[in-house]
C-alpha cells in the first residue's frame, strides 16, 4: 500500500477518484488549497462539504494547505477570461502548493482530483502536475478519470452533496453563467420551432 497526497478541488470530484485509487492500493490523503473558489462563502461551504464526506463516509484525513488568495490575484486574474493562460497559472499555485505539502508531511506519491471533471483542461493539468512532481521529487499518478465523472455526478446527488455548478474563480462563474444562457436559448429556439 503506498501513501498518496489527493489535491482535491471539491467533494463531488473526489468521489471515484478516491475509489479508483484505492482499488489501485494506494492510501489516499486529501490535501485542500484552493485560492480560486470565490466567493468566500462558497470557497467555506465547498470545503464544508469535502470535509464532512471525508469524515462520515470515506474515512479519511484532510491536510488543509495554504489559501494564498493574494498569490492567486497577483498571479493568476491578471489572465482574466484568458482561460487557457488563466487556468495553467491556477493549477501551478495550487499544485505546487499541494506538492510542497506532500514534501512536508512525508509522501512520496501525488495526484489531483481535478482529473475527472471534463470542464477541466486535462492535458494542461498533466503537465503541470508532471512538473512540479518532478521538481519536489515526487512521483505524479496521472490517471484520466473523467469517464468516472457521470458516476461521481450520481453518487454525489444521492449523498445529497452540495454541486457547485463553476470551476471556482469569479471568471469561471461568469463563463458558466453565459455557457448557461446560451444553452436555455438554444432550447428556447428548438422548443420555439417543433411547437
Amino acid at each position: 500500500m503506498t501513501r498518496i497526497l489527493l489535491h482535491a478541488c471539491c467533494g463531488p470530484c473526489s468521489l471515484e477518484p478516491v475509489k479508483a485509487l484505492m482499488e489501485e492500493g494506494f492510501v489516499p490523503t486529501i490535501c485542500w488549497t484552493n485560492p480560486n473558489i470565490q466567493p468566500l462563502d462558497e470557497h467555506e461551504l465547498r470545503l464544508a462539504t469535502l470535509l464532512a464526506w471525508a469524515r462520515d463516509t470515506a474515512h479519511l484525513e484532510v491536510i488543509i494547505a495554504g489559501d494564498d488568495r493574494d498569490a492567486w490575484e497577483r498571479e493568476v486574474a491578471p489572465h482574466g477570461f484568458d482561460r487557457a493562460a488563466r487556468c495553467r497559472a491556477c493549477y501551478v499555485l495550487r499544485l505546487e502548493e499541494a506538492c510542497r505539502c506532500a514534501v512536508e508531511r512525508g509522501f512520496t506519491h501525488i495526484s489531483t482530483t481535478l482529473a475527472v471533471s471534463p470542464y477541466q483542461l486535462f492535458e494542461t493539468c498533466t503537465e503541470e502536475l508532471v512538473r512540479l512532481a518532478g521538481e519536489y521529487g515526487l512521483t505524479p499518478v496521472v490517471r484520466d478519470f473523467r469517464p468516472l465523472y457521470p458516476e461521481a455526478t450520481r453518487e454525489s446527488r444521492e449523498l445529497g452533496m452540495y454541486r457547485q455548478n463553476y470551476c471556482g474563480c469569479r471568471f469561471s462563474a461568469a463563463e458558466a453563467s453565459v455557457e448557461r444562457q446560451h444553452a436555455r436559448d438554444a432550447r428556447k429556439a428548438a422548443k420555439a420551432h417543433v411547437g
